[in-house]
């Protein structure tokens, strides 16, 4: 009987995103968390781009059974989605500049799709007009400084960290 041999490389990947998953259940600032940097990281890694969406989405999942599941859920998961799809760009060019960039255009993408969601589905908190529209945009910009923080530290450390992994145990490179 042959042995199944695993992938050490993939395993290490998956072990990274249900590990930044799980610093959402930890106490934090308001939209300081790994969600945007998870999904660049995913799209970035996962050779297989089925697993790049499927993973950090379970991870993401697995979360908000913790967390409790909301109204905006379905803006969040498309964006986490969109932002997989950054990653997946980055992905044959992953430098510090990239990395950087990714993440701020994924805080971009983040606070421009849910925000616009929060404007679709208020009653009665914005007037459905381009003024409430940008009452709510405006609203969130402190929100929006946190994201960007966030998605910038957890980027860094997600592939800064991998990074120094895979130099000390290359066969997670293959």
């Amino acid at each position: 009987m042959e042995k199944i041999k695993g992938n050490p490389g993939l395993t290490a990947l998956v072990v990274v995103v249900i590990i930044a998953a799980i610093f959402r259940l930890i106490p934090h600032p308001p939209n300081f968390t790994p969600i945007g940097a998870m999904a660049l990281f995913g799209g970035a890694y996962f050779a297989n781009k089925k697993l790049a969406f499927l993973i950090p989405m379970a991870a993401m999942l697995l979360s908000d059974l913790f967390i409790g599941f909301h109204s905006g859920m379905p803006a969040i998961y498309l964006s986490f989605g969109m932002i997989v799809l950054i990653g997946i760009r980055i992905s044959n060019n992953v430098k510090p500049k990239t990395v950087i960039v990714g993440a701020l255009g994924s805080s971009v993408l983040f606070f421009v799709v849910t925000n616009f969601a929060v404007w679709m589905m208020s009653a009665g908190m914005y007037s459905k007009d381009f003024e409430g529209l940008v009452t709510c945009y405006v609203a969130a910009i402190p929100f929006f400084q946190n994201t960007v923080m966030g998605d910038l530290v957890f980027a860094s450390t997600l592939f800064g960290g991998y990074y120094l992994v895979k130099q000390r145990f290359p066969v997670l490179a293959k």
